[in-house]
């Protein structure tokens, strides 16, 4: 049998291999940069309308993208003296010759509501006393910039974004605690909203009274990678409202 995780092609800006025996990834590299992920997203939405041969579905992430194929159907299809492994990877590099660049979606802007007041923002004043910088500060930080959803995961819905300020960066919390549904939080340089009740490490600057995900609905994820979000400060008194208009 096939090492796959050791089967890679790699011409220097973008490495392809596989991670299982049906799932390949092509890989641009281990950061957070926006043009990479605007690659991924592009070379995700191409796919979306032009599946390749058996493809079963496509998962962006930061810096890669992973592929899934129905191996079974691909060897009826391909020619016997050619390996699987050798098509997805000989298709793939033929794909990576196109711009992707202008393939990702018209830019989409969501403005999320978020209470910032201490019943909501657990850990606003440790990030403060941190960073010596009031709390208005992180607040005013937090909201002063647009974040891109660079992709989706860890929980249904649970949108990484980036980047925000340097002046507000904070590492993980050493030990999990349980955190509610809508909680925003940063750790490193990313942001993100916890859309269900969950154990989590961010640090929580507040909450909105948004649902993230709604299994209800059709698109039940609010924000899907690609997109951009920007926060707005709303009161308790508002964040109630929102609440009570969605019931």
């Amino acid at each position: 049998m096939i090492n796959f995780i050791r089967e890679m092609k790699d011409n220097g800006s973008y490495k392809i291999f596989f991670i299982s025996d049906s799932v390949v990834t092509i890989d641009f590299g281990n950061i957070i940069d926006e043009e990479i992920n605007i690659t991924v997203i592009g070379l995700f939405n191409y796919l979306l309308q032009h599946p390749l041969e058996a493809m079963i579905e496509a998962v962006p992430a930061y810096s890669s993208l992973s592929i899934y194929f129905d191996c079974s159907m691909l060897r009826k299809k391909i020619f016997p003296q050619k390996r699987v492994y050798e098509w997805i990877i000989n298709e793939l590099h033929k794909l990576m010759h196109y711009d992707f660049k202008g393939a990702e979606a018209e830019k989409h802007i969501i403005r999320i509501p978020v209470c910032y007041e201490d019943e909501f923002a657990i850990d606003l004043n440790f990030i403060a006393q941190q960073k010596n910088i009031s709390s208005q500060e992180v607040i005013h930080l937090h909201i002063s910039r647009q974040y891109r959803v660079y992709m989706l995961g860890f929980l249904p819905g649970f949108a990484y974004m980036g980047e925000v300020e340097e002046e507000i960066a904070m590492p993980r919390k050493p030990q999990p605690q349980q955190i509610l549904a809508g909680s925003v939080g940063i750790t490193g340089r990313q942001t993100g909203i916890y859309p269900l009740n969950s154990p989590g490490g961010w640090q929580i600057i507040g909450r909105t009274p948004l649902k993230i995900f709604d299994k209800g609905k059709v698109e039940p994820c609010l924000l899907k990678a690609g997109d951009y979000v920007e926060f707005y400060s709303i009161t308790a008194d508002e964040f109630e409202n929102y609440q009570i208009r969605s019931t």
